[in-house]
C-alpha cells in the first residue's frame, strides 16, 4: 500500500479557497498523513460514519495535550473542557451546562436575539455600510452569551480579544511562538470567569453561572466549571462570529442567493445550514482511536488520532450535488459542520443557528441588495475559517 498524501493545516489556512485542495486529497484516497500518530479522514462517508463511532473517543492523554500545546495551563484547561471529555465526565458536564442551550430554551429567547440584531444593524440602515466582522459578528454572539451566563454587558468589549487569541489553542498543534500569548489569554479569561462566579455566589440571578455556583464539588470541581464557562465564551463567540462573517461574505458575492432569501424569508433556516456546509467555521474534529478502525483498507490502531476533515466532507461530490455552489434552498443538507449528532453535538448549535437565522431574516427584510464594500481580510488560522474584516455595502429597502 502506497504512502497517503500529507495533510498540512497551516498551508490550507493560507488559502482563500481550500476546497479544491481538499478535492485533490479526496481523489487520492480516504486518508491523509497528519502529524505524529495522526491520520486525516477526508471523505464524507467515512467522516459521517466516524463522528459518533463508539470506537473513538474525545478524551486525549495528557501527553498528547503536552505535545500539542506545551503542557501547563493550556493542557490543564483542555483536560477540563467537555469538548475533550468522554462519559461519564462528559455526561455530567453536559447536563450541568446544557439546560440553557436546548432548542426550546433558545427559541424562548428569540425576541431578545432579534432585538440585539436590530440594534446592531441599525447603523447600516442609516448609511448603507457594514463591516460584518467588527460591527456585527464580533458583537452579536458575545452579547447573547453574556445574557446566558450572567456577564455584565459593560465588560463585553474586553472579552473579545482574549477569546480570539485563545482560539489559536484549538488547532491540532499550537506553534511555540504563539503559546505565551495564548496562555496569557487563558489566564485572563479564567480570572474574569472566577470573578463572575464570586459575584454570582454573593448575588445569584437567573443565569448559567448562578446555577453552577450551587453545584457540589463532588459532582464537578469549581475549576472544571470555570474552565467550561471559559470554553463557552470562546466557542460560542468564535465559531458563531466566523459563521456570520463568512456567511455574509459568501452571500454578498452571490446576489442571486440573497434575492431568493428576500423572496422567501422562511428559507433563512435552510440558508444557515447551507452556509455552515459551504464554509464550515470549524474545519476539523479530532478523535483518539480506542479500538481498531479500518478505513480504505488501512487499519488504524488504538492510540492513534483521527482528524475528521469536516470541511472536506462537506464538499464531497459523492454526497452533495454541486458542492462548490452556494444554494440556500438546498434540502436535505446533512453537513457535518457541528460534528454530526450524538453526545458530542456542539452544545451551542441551536444558539448559533438562531443568531444566524435572525441576521439573515433582518437583512432579507430590510435591504434590497448587499455587495462587497472593499476587500475582505482573512484571519489565517489552522483548522478554522475566519475573517478580520468583511466590508459590505447594503441598499436599504
Amino acid at each position: 500500500m502506497g504512502l497517503p498524501p500529507k495533510y498540512d493545516p497551516s498551508a490550507l489556512a493560507l488559502l482563500d479557497d481550500p476546497y479544491p485542495a481538499y478535492r485533490r486529497l479526496r481523489a487520492q484516497g480516504p486518508l491523509c498523513r497528519g502529524g505524529p500518530a495522526q491520520w486525516v479522514v477526508t471523505r464524507y462517508a467515512d467522516v459521517a460514519g466516524l463522528v459518533n463511532d463508539a470506537r473513538l473517543g474525545a478524551e486525549f492523554a495528557e501527553e498528547y495535550h503536552r505535545i500539542a500545546l506545551g503542557g501547563g495551563d493550556l493542557a490543564d484547561f483542555f483536560g477540563h473542557v467537555m469538548l475533550n471529555r468522554d462519559p461519564p465526565a462528559h455526561t455530567v458536564l453536559r447536563r450541568l451546562l446544557g439546560r440553557e442551550f436546548t432548542t426550546r430554551a433558545v427559541r424562548d429567547r428569540g425576541r431578545r436575539i432579534d432585538g440585539i440584531v436590530r440594534d446592531l444593524l441599525a447603523p447600516a440602515l442609516a448609511d448603507g455600510r457594514l463591516d460584518a466582522v467588527t460591527q456585527l459578528a464580533d458583537k452579536l454572539p458575545i452579547r447573547v452569551l453574556a445574557d446566558f451566563v450572567g456577564m455584565d454587558p459593560e465588560h463585553l468589549d474586553e472579552v473579545r480579544e482574549p477569546a480570539r487569541i485563545l482560539s489559536q489553542a484549538f488547532a491540532t498543534y499550537l506553534p511555540e511562538h504563539e503559546r505565551a500569548e495564548t496562555v496569557a489569554a487563558l489566564r485572563w479569561m479564567r480570572d474574569r470567569v472566577t470573578a463572575l462566579f464570586e459575584e454570582k455566589q454573593r448575588a445569584p440571578a437567573h443565569d448559567v453561572v448562578s446555577r453552577l455556583c450551587e453545584v457540589d464539588e463532588a459532582t464537578a470541581t469549581r475549576r472544571a466549571l470555570i474552565d467550561n464557562v471559559v470554553f463557552l465564551l470562546f466557542a460560542g463567540f468564535s465559531t458563531t462570529t466566523d459563521l456570520l462573517s463568512g456567511g455574509l461574505a459568501a452571500l454578498a458575492a452571490r446576489p442571486d442567493q440573497l434575492a431568493i432569501l428576500r423572496a422567501d424569508r422562511d428559507l433563512a433556516g435552510r440558508a444557515v445550514e447551507e452556509l455552515l456546509r459551504f464554509d464550515a467555521p470549524v474545519q476539523v474534529k479530532s478523535r483518539v482511536v480506542h479500538e481498531p478502525v479500518e478505513i480504505g483498507g488501512r487499519v488504524i490502531r488504538p492510540g492513534r488520532v483521527l482528524i475528521l476533515a469536516l470541511g472536506s466532507a462537506n464538499h464531497d461530490e459523492d454526497r452533495f450535488a454541486r458542492p462548490a455552489e452556494l444554494d440556500v434552498t438546498r434540502h436535505p443538507n446533512p453537513h457535518v459542520s457541528f460534528g454530526g449528532g450524538g453526545i458530542h453535538l456542539c452544545l451551542g448549535a441551536a444558539l448559533a443557528r438562531a443568531e444566524a437565522a435572525s441576521v439573515l431574516r433582518f437583512i432579507a427584510g430590510h435591504f434590497t441588495a448587499m455587495e462587497p464594500g472593499g476587500p475582505a481580510v482573512r484571519r489565517h488560522i489552522p483548522n478554522f475559517r475566519s475573517y478580520l474584516s468583511v466590508p459590505l455595502r447594503l441598499t436599504p429597502a
